[in-house]
């Protein structure tokens, strides 16, 4: 997905807004793990989003993801944004972000996906250190439930 970068999605220093940037990750993500299990999905988890550099106005944003991991009914979406000048060609790595899917069948439950088979030495990459990334998560999505059930 590639789209430019305007005066109205730019913050005072002329970049563009965070948020505009994890709406984009989030809806390529969803496209992303869509495309993979031919099924309608929801997000369970950003966890891990990197603002490496900025994206100015007058730039073009281009994201890039590919399912980097599966586990049973759920899918880790790798997102890779890059700004572009539209003069030069010349493109830059400025944030990363890993996010969870949940795969739903017919009746809105969890259902399987299938595996990911890594091609590139990036997907590689990505894949093999995907099960420490899925330990992280589950650490701390359970820090979350014992948080929120001290609330109460």
């Amino acid at each position: 997905m590639t789209d430019i970068v305007l005066p109205p999605d730019t913050n005072y220093h002329g970049t563009i807004f965070g948020g505009n940037v994890m709406a984009y990750i989030d809806k390529v993500a969803s496209i992303t793990a869509m495309r993979h299990c031919r099924r309608q999905v929801v997000t369970a988890s950003s966890d891990s989003l990197d603002f490496l550099a900025p994206i100015r106005t007058g730039e073009a944003i281009c994201l890039e993801g590919y399912v980097s991991w599966t586990h049973h009914t759920s899918m880790e979406v790798y997102v890779k944004v890059e700004a572009e000048n539209l003069l030069t060609g010349e493109r830059r790595l400025t944030s990363q972000a890993y996010l969870t899917f949940v795969a739903l069948d017919e009746n809105d439950k969890p259902t399987p996906v299938p595996p990911v088979l890594p091609e590139t030495e990036e997907e590689r990459w990505n894949y093999k250190t995907a099960s420490e990334r899925f330990e992280i998560r589950s650490r701390r999505r359970e820090l979350t439930k014992e948080r929120l059930k001290k609330r109460k």
